[in-house]
């Protein structure tokens, strides 16, 4: 008797969460949306790129705003794709909540290198390689590369770099600036210290970087680090200093 009670049990169970499912699922989709909300997710201490309100505005525009029109006919899919056209959006997720408004959640781009080159271009190149525009909202505090920059050279090599940059806690606090050569060989202008580090091509830069460290902890610590106006990192297990 007790094991029947609890099978009935377990199957009344089943039902009900089965029930609920699909009740709950399809009562949102009844009736009029009234909201249309935007969040952004990942953004943290401030620094938002993408402005909520120009998300709404550009749906909008779109004839794709979804306030007044009936659940079950509002396209979610097409709001998503007009909203992951904004390139400093990486993902975007549309639903209906169960209060019957429409929510957007974004997932915004993170920038980790800021290319201004000299033919006038001026972005972002963002953790996973892609270009990313600038934002009127938000600046971001990064490593600057100057010079004569092609934009796939920034998405290949150049980016590559500044990951690695941005990885070490160390490095990404020191580089203050990336000069591009029209060779493609690479100077560096740091926060600390009033000189020009030579480094030369992209190939190699992290033993480079490491010889470099190893100079400052036992060279520039004991002769102070404003001596030399240029460290040259470009020949072979050696670094090569000039004084002021």
């Amino acid at each position: 008797m007790k094991k029947i009670l609890v099978i009935t049990g377990v199957c009344l169970l089943a039902g009900y969460l089965i029930f609920s499912a699909f009740y709950f699922q399809e009562k949102p989709k009844e009736g009029v949306c009234t909201k249309f909300e935007v969040e952004v997710g990942n953004s943290t201490n401030g620094d938002q790129f993408v402005d909520t309100e120009d998300i709404e505005k550009y749906v909008k525009e779109k004839g794709l705003s979804p306030i007044g029109k009936h659940l079950k006919d509002i396209n979610t899919n097409a709001i998503e794709e007009a909203i992951l056209s904004n390139q400093l959006v990486k993902k975007a997720n549309v639903f209906v909540t169960n209060n019957g408004a429409i929510k957007v959640s974004i997932e915004e781009r993170k920038p980790i290198l800021r290319v201004i080159s000299d033919s006038g271009e001026n972005y972002y190149i963002d953790n996973d390689g892609h270009k990313m525009p600038l934002s009127r909202r938000f600046t971001a505090y990064l490593p600057i590369a100057t010079g004569l920059i092609k934009e796939d050279f920034a998405k290949t090599d150049l980016y590559k770099f500044a990951l690695f940059l941005h990885e070490d806690k160390f490095w990404n606090a020191q580089v203050e600036q990336i000069i591009v050569m029209p060779n493609k060989d690479v100077a560096l202008i740091p926060r600390v210290g009033d000189h020009q580090i030579i480094l030369g091509d992209l190939t190699g830069y992290k033993e480079r970087l490491d010889k470099l460290m190893a100079f400052y902890e036992n060279g520039l610590n004991e002769t102070g680090w404003n001596k030399y106006s240029v460290i040259n990192l470009k020949f072979d297990k050696q670094v090569v200093c000039t004084k002021r």
